[in-house]
């Protein structure tokens, strides 16, 4: 943990997300890498398909500058696709981001993000694990480490979704742990929009610009007090 500058945080300490104590099954240590205190921001998380198309990365790039540009710090999986154009956008409009991972801390991946996870960390952003060093990215760690990414967030946001994803993994914990839902409406003939298109028909909210979602919090003066 010292080699590589990692700290850890109990649920009874102060710096541990207020949201994320709320949920059921909050992980009682969280590993971190970087600015505590950004765990404690208002929060949107962005997710979707890791083999997201141009328009996803775009969408995932410019609601990640928008909203992180109003006030948000963006929570995403720093995963190919859309994960990775979440953290992309909100660094390039210098505000934090928090990637959740599935693995310990002294290993980034993918490794294609090692340089991503670096800008994170220099725009005073987090990188964090529930899981103790040495444990590998195993594909069972995932679905566990979604109810992190939707359980510090005050929202999210759903990009690109299969029809069985990963990413509707996350909606339905955040939709248990009484979160809001936003989806980007998508092409009907596009295989990464039948999950996000079936989200919209269940009742989440369809949004087609960055005020749509902050209207949603213009009246909450608690979030950025």
């Amino acid at each position: 943990m010292e080699k590589h500058n990692i700290k850890i945080i109990s649920i009874q300490d102060e710096l541990y997300p207020r949201l994320l104590e709320e949920i059921y099954g909050a992980p009682i240590n969280l590993y971190i890498r970087g600015n505590e205190k950004a765990l404690n921001n208002p929060c949107i998380a962005i997710v979707g398909c890791r083999k997201a198309n141009d328009y996803g990365k775009k969408i995932a790039r410019e609601f990640a500058y928008n909203l992180s540009k109003s006030g948000f710090t963006i929570v995403s999986g720093l995963a190919k696709g859309i994960d990775s154009y979440a953290h992309f956008g909100t660094i390039e409009a210098k505000r934090k981001t928090i990637a959740v991972l599935g693995n310990g801390l002294d290993t980034i991946y993918p490794k294609e993000n090692l340089k991503l996870s670096e800008k994170i960390l220099e725009n005073e952003g987090a990188i964090i694990s529930e899981y103790p060093l040495g444990t590998q990215p195993n594909r069972e760690n995932f679905p566990a480490r979604n109810r992190i990414i939707s359980g510090l967030s005050n929202g999210i946001l759903v990009v690109e979704a299969k029809e069985k994803s990963g990413t509707l993994i996350t909606t339905d914990f955040a939709l248990d742990q009484g979160r809001d839902v936003f989806v980007i409406p998508g092409n009907i003939d596009s295989e990464n929009s039948f999950g996000t298109n079936e989200l919209i028909k269940q009742g989440a909210k369809l949004v087609t610009n960055p005020k749509e979602i902050l209207e949603e919090y213009q009246y909450r003066t608690d979030l950025f007090c």
